[in-house]
Order: C-alpha cells, then structure tokens, then sequence
C-alpha cells in the first residue's frame, strides 16, 4: 500500500509538470508546508543545462504534511546524448515518460519506457537512464524520501 500512496501522489503532482516556459527559482518550503493543497505553476522552477546538452528545470523541494521529502524535476535528453553514468540513489523515485523512449537500464536490466510507462526506481538501485529514441526524451522525476532535501 505504501508504494501505491506514493505512485498517487505522484500523479496528482505530475500535472504541475506539463508545459513549461521561461522560469525562475524552485519553492522549498519547510516540513509540513505541503499540508494544504495548491498548484505550482512553471514559473517556479529553474531552468539547468546538463553536460550532455539536456535540460532539468526544477519544480519543487518540499515535504508532504506526513514528512517525507519530496523533489520534482522535468527533464529533456536530447537524441545521441550521453546519459548520466550509473548511479545509486537514497530515495524513491517514479519517472513519468512524456514522450520519447528511455532505455531504464538497472540490475543488469534493459527495460524500454515509452510515453505514459512509469518508471519506479527503488531506493539504493544502481541506474541510468538514456535516450533510445529519435526524438528528444522527455520526463517528469518525482523523488520522495531519504536524501532528498
């Protein structure tokens, strides 16, 4: 039950990552500041350009009102480009295909996302994430729990 609190949450979230333009800073709120329901528009976020040429704007850094932290990004990987190494992580995190395909590559794992696939990457798994599609890849990662601050 606890996993299918969290994909919820992440859908109900994942409206706030649709469509974005020109933005400025994240919110980080303090423990508890999620208690009351609101929308985060794309103005919020900041924009960062990666080395291999893709983009990460961030949404949001929070906690929800029962503590665990919380952290939305969207993301864009261009055709071709090198994706981040493998890398293990401290939290939760659900990565919602918008469109494009990514190759989740995990456990010595090849799993192919296309748009409308979620990806659950559990805690301490050592993954990456890549492009293997001809069109840029785009993509919302919801990181719940642990390291996330």
């Amino acid at each position: 039950m606890g996993a299918m609190k969290y994909l919820a949450v992440a859908c109900l979230l994942m409206g706030c990552a649709m469509g974005f333009g020109q933005s400025s800073a994240a919110p980080t709120m303090g423990t508890g500041e999620l208690a009351k329901a609101r929308v985060f528009t794309p103005e919020q976020g900041s924009v960062r350009t990666m080395a291999n040429g893709g983009q990460s704007r961030d949404i949001l850094h929070a906690a929800l009102a029962t503590g665990e932290p919380v952290s939305i990004h969207e993301s864009t990987q261009p055709v071709g480009a090198k994706p981040n190494p493998p890398h293990a992580i401290q939290h939760s995190e659900f990565i919602l295909v918008r469109e494009g395909t990514l190759l989740f590559e995990h456990d010595g794992v090849s799993e192919k996302a296309e748009p409308g696939s979620v990806i659950y990457v559990a805690y301490g798994t050592m993954h990456t994430v890549r492009n293997a599609g001809n069109t840029p890849a785009k993509y919302v990662v919801i990181a719940i729990g642990g390291d996330q601050k």
